[in-house]
C-alpha cells in the first residue's frame, strides 16, 4: 500500500475511534453529573440541567478539538508503522481522556463541597 493510502487509512480509523471514545465519555460523565449539578443548584433542575448540557458542549469541544490538533500520522511506511502510529495516538489521547474526565469530575466534587457549605451557613 502506498504511503498516501497508509496515512488516510490511519486516519480514517483514527477519527471514528477517538470520537466514539470522546461520546462515551461524555455520556457516561454527563449522565452521572446531573445528579452533582442538582445538588450544587440546590434542586433546581432548570439551572442544573443548563449548566450541565453547556459543561458537555465544552467538553465536546476541548476533547475532539485536541484529537484534530494531534490527528498527524507521521513516517508511516508499512502497516506496521501504522498499527503503532495509532496505538501512540489513541492511546496518548484515552489517557489525554481519562485526565479530563477526573478534572471534570474534581470540578463536580468542588462546587458540591462549596454547595453544602453554602447551606449550613444559611
Amino acid at each position: 500500500m502506498e504511503n498516501s493510502n497508509l496515512i488516510l487509512a490511519g486516519y480514517s480509523i483514527y477519527l471514528p475511534v477517538v470520537i466514539a471514545l470522546t461520546l462515551l465519555v461524555s455520556r457516561t460523565l454527563f449522565k452521572n453529573g446531573k445528579q452533582f449539578m442538582l445538588d450544587i443548584f440546590h434542586g433546581k433542575e432548570e439551572i442544573a440541567v443548563a449548566t450541565n448540557k453547556l459543561f458537555e458542549v465544552g467538553f465536546y469541544l476541548l476533547n475532539i478539538g485536541f484529537a484534530l490538533w494531534i490527528i498527524r500520522l507521521n513516517y508511516i511506511e508499512n502497516t506496521q508503522d501504522l498499527v503503532e502510529s495509532l496505538s501512540e495516538k489513541i492511546g496518548g489521547f484515552a489517557i489525554y481522556l481519562g485526565v479530563i474526565l477526573f478534572f471534570n469530575l474534581y470540578l463536580f466534587l468542588r462546587g458540591r463541597k462549596h454547595a453544602r457549605r453554602e447551606l449550613k451557613m444559611v
